[in-house]
């Protein structure tokens, strides 16, 4: 299943922010309203990543596994699901097999 979002009036950083040595690769969105988002991919392995503001991530397409800091229990997600990340957290997420796609949006 692919998730098909479509953003009006909005400005894309054409720059990519990129880490784990290319291996996480996303694109900053700026929405007409003031949002902040990004949109990338996730390539196979396992990484973590630390929050300031609060996020929720929306898998777009594929699946993976998170754990969030502070907890041992590991969640699965595929396209269509999202999950939320408190402020000054992070998580540790986990893909095999396809690239997962996402959406990241910064709250508050």
């Amino acid at each position: 299943m692919t998730l098909v979002m479509e953003f009006t009036n909005v400005t894309v950083h054409a720059k990519a922010n990129v880490y784990f040595e290319g291996r996480v690769i996303s694109h900053t969105v700026i929405t007409g309203g003031g949002e902040h988002k990004t949109v990338g991919v996730i390539l196979p392995g396992s990484y973590h990543f630390g929050t300031g503001k609060a996020e929720r991530m929306e898998i777009v397409e594929g699946r993976c596994a998170v754990v969030l800091d502070g907890s041992d229990k590991s969640n699965g997600y595929t396209g269509g699901e999202a999950f939320d990340v408190p402020a000054n957290s992070g998580f540790s997420i986990t893909v095999e097999g396809d690239p997962c796609h996402y959406i990241c949006s910064f709250l508050g």
